[in-house]
């Protein structure tokens, strides 16, 4: 029985996912149940198991490349089974289907670059061996149409991690009318707490957010339609910077542990996303985002709303600050947060009502454990 691998749907918002690495290779036996090849979506990874017992007739789907939900990557069929390619082909892209007909052959890279610049590969002449379509060709043709084009030093594929942040950042600044207001926090008694407890700024940043979110319930929510949903769970992500891309692993129920309890589960979540090993349990479920680039000497930014969030926070750096305490000069640390709202939920005082509520508790920690 012919049985197809295809891209599956791994949340609701999913329309399509990246191929990582292939664990069998055309020819090799399978178990059913057997991991074989590992897709990467909604910022994470996942091993795609074989749908089937068999044998692999045929990758559709090379590693790096794109592929929409339901797309078929690989094709599963008994060992001594009748295929036919064109058949599978015929059910998936029709250009695919043409391009088998006339036998074209092209590299992965020069079909990717052809079908970036909408090239036709049978207007291509081949100079790899047996006429094989290669890079150079493609762009020999490029520039036949463009003139000179200025040479390539490094490809970075827009997909996987990059290709899904770069969609729900623009996403957000299109649909959603950011506002942002900035504040100055002073940190002081936050520095006592964190040298004390050893834990992270950001731990006690995101307790004070998650502790301000009870009592300011609007800032978590999200906008459906015509309707605005606030969610009964705190959860809040924080970004994360990777070699993969901006990466956002959730903290649930928040407002329910102290900030040891973050702390601890930051580091965690922090080393998974690194090492691209999120579940899409760790990286869904979010209300609220908190971004943090005070680490790299940003004193302060406005931050792109998480969607389908309604407010995302931004951190500073910490910094000594000169200010009159009783008539007298002193120097005090102090950070400048940043939120930034949608507009179409939040309003102007609702927003800076939440932004002093956390400021509040950072300035005094001690009521966060009450």
């Amino acid at each position: 029985m012919v049985t197809k691998v295809v891209m599956p749907k791994l949340s609701l918002t999913m329309k399509e996912g990246t191929v990582g690495k292939w664990y069998k290779k055309e020819g090799d036996a399978v178990e059913k149940g057997e991991p074989i090849v590992e897709v990467i979506s909604e910022k994470a990874t996942y091993d795609l198991e074989a749908p089937a017992s068999g044998v692999i007739r045929k990758i559709l789907v090379e590693g790096g490349a794109n592929a929409k939900v339901n797309d078929t990557l690989a094709v599963i069929t008994a060992p001594d089974e009748a295929f036919s390619e064109t058949k599978i082909l015929a059910e998936e892209t029709p250009t695919m289907v043409e391009e088998e007909k006339k036998k074209i052959l092209a590299s992965p890279a020069a079909k990717r670059l052809a079908k970036e610049f909408g090239i036709a590969l049978s207007s291509v002449k081949g100079s790899g061996p047996e006429g094989r379509i290669v890079e150079e060709d493609v762009r020999r043709v490029m520039e036949e149409a463009h003139g000179v084009l200025p040479k390539i030093k490094q490809i970075i594929p827009l997909s996987g991690f990059k290709k899904t942040s770069a969609e729900r950042v623009s996403m957000s600044f299109r649909t959603a009318p950011h506002s942002t207001l900035m504040i100055e926090v002073n940190v002081s008694k936050a520095k006592e707490l964190h040298e004390m407890q050893k834990v992270s700024y950001t731990a006690i940043i995101v307790e004070a957010a998650a502790k301000a979110l009870l009592e300011h319930s609007i800032i978590n929510s999200t906008l459906d339609g015509d309707q605005i949903k606030v969610f009964e769970n705190v959860n809040v992500g924080v970004a994360v910077a990777t070699q993969y891309g901006l990466i956002v692993p959730v903290i649930h129920d928040a407002d329910k542990k102290s900030s040891m309890e973050i702390d601890a589960l930051i580091n965690e979540l922090t080393e998974k996303a690194r090492l691209g090993k999120l579940v899409k349990e760790e990286l869904s479920g979010g209300t609220f985002t908190i971004t943090n680039l005070g680490m790299y000497g940003v004193d302060f930014f406005t931050p792109i709303i998480n969607p389908p969030e309604a407010a995302i926070l931004g951190v500073g750096k910490i910094t000594d600050r000169l200010a009159v305490v009783d008539g007298k000069i002193e120097v005090k640390q102090v950070m400048m947060l940043s939120l930034s709202y949608d507009h179409r939920i939040i309003d102007g005082a609702p927003a800076a009502e939440f932004l002093s509520k956390i400021k509040h508790f950072i300035e005094n920690p001690e009521l966060l454990e009450t």
